[in-house]
């Protein structure tokens, strides 16, 4: 019997390779870059976050900044920080679930399936993909919001912290259109409910109107409502006010969206594949 010597580069080869780490995290970042390439080659699947914003603001300002605050001025320092909010919960939602059932069609999770890779991985890579649409969205919105005559009146620091704050919380509710589009699997539905769902949670707040001259009902609403703490944060952290509460509740709110919304779409990813 002959034995093999090892050499000492096969030592140190067995000695530094192992399993890298946070193998979720890396294989959802490979299928992030292959959503970013698709939408790279095909740019009108980022039209809703450029056209999006602007269609918002320029509705609330000057159909209902007259009733509201009596001047299109006034009303929109008021209203920006909740279309802000309103923009980062609506962009992508429907690009992103339509997205995840075509390739559910056309067989290119199946090929994932058989890879060796984590089941959520593709779930995940498409949502952190089609986050490239909210920075845009946002610059879109700011952008709009100077030319018109919004000014920012806190600070630098205050208002990055009410950009990065308003996108967390949207890519947290964005789960909630991922576990429909797995559910789903229609794109004529998917695209009518991931379009509807938002609307009760965004309306139901002071984004519009201060909430004190809402009935009772929806002010029961408005006080509950996760997006309601939202808009608040950023409207303190853009024009000044309490934030320390608002804020807290919406990270406390996207937490709890976060962790029960995506592990309940890669469960049912699981199951229905």
């Amino acid at each position: 019997m002959t034995e093999t010597a090892t050499r000492p580069t096969d030592v140190r080869r067995t000695a530094t390779t192992g399993p890298r780490p946070w193998p979720l995290l890396r294989q959802s970042l490979a299928l992030a870059g292959r959503s970013l390439t698709k939408t790279w080659r095909n740019p009108g699947v980022l039209l809703d976050a450029l056209i999006m914003p602007v269609i918002f603001l320029l509705m609330f300002v000057y159909l209902f900044g007259g009733a509201v605050s009596g001047s299109s001025q006034e009303y929109l320092q008021y209203v920006f920080p909740g279309v802000l909010v309103l923009t980062t919960i609506l962009t992508g939602q429907v690009s992103t679930g339509l997205s995840i059932v075509l390739d559910m069609k056309k067989g290119v999770f199946d090929r994932f399936r058989s890879m060796p890779i984590a089941r959520a991985a593709p779930l995940l890579g498409s949502v952190l993909g089609d986050a490239v649409r909210y920075p845009l969205a946002v610059a879109m919105l700011f952008g709009l919001g100077y030319l018109l005559g919004f000014r920012v009146e806190t600070d630098v620091a205050s208002a990055l912290g009410a950009v990065a704050l308003t996108i967390g919380f949207g890519f947290a509710l964005s789960w909630l259109t991922v576990l429909v589009a797995v559910l789903l699997r229609n794109e004529s539905m998917v695209s009518t409910v991931a379009f509807l769902l938002p609307f009760p949670l965004v309306f139901g707040t002071s984004m519009a109107a201060p909430a004190e001259t809402m009935p009772g009902w929806l002010q029961a609403w408005a006080e509950v409502n996760p997006v309601s703490h939202a808009i608040d944060a950023s409207r303190g952290l853009l024009l000044g006010g309490p934030v320390a509460e608002p804020v807290a509740m919406t990270l406390l709110w996207g937490g709890i969206a976060l962790v029960v919304l995506a592990p309940l779409a890669a469960w049912a990813y699981r199951r229905r594949m």
